[in-house]
């Protein structure tokens, strides 16, 4: 298992496994979800249907070209708020920019 900043745009890998069906783990870095999820916690996230998706679940989501692992924050008919647990809103995307859904958080 290697590492990633989802935060950087590191996890093209991880997307990739996620569009074939698999499901991933990797060790989150960064401070932009502290509070729900620390520098250094592994995170597993599985691919999900846009559909399923609510306010508060964690995906990993592709923002303006950048990979992050954040919230939704707000859903609006077929679109969805990205931001972060610090109070920033990175913008708004489709269900085509939302790869997985956080499925685990361990120390």
């Amino acid at each position: 298992m290697r590492s990633v900043s989802a935060d950087v745009g590191q996890a093209s890998d991880y997307v990739e496994k996620l569009r074939q069906g698999e499901t991933v783990s990797f060790h989150f870095r960064g401070i932009s979800m502290t509070g729900r999820i620390e520098s250094g916690q592994l995170c597993t996230v599985a691919p999900v249907d846009p559909a399923s998706l609510a306010v508060g679940d964690v995906v990993l989501c592709r923002v303006r070209g950048v990979e992050y692992l954040h919230l939704v924050k707000a859903v609006q008919g077929g679109r969805f708020q990205i931001g972060n647990n610090r109070g920033h809103v990175n913008g708004w995307v489709t269900g085509r920019a939302i790869f997985g859904r956080c499925v685990r958080v361990e120390p």
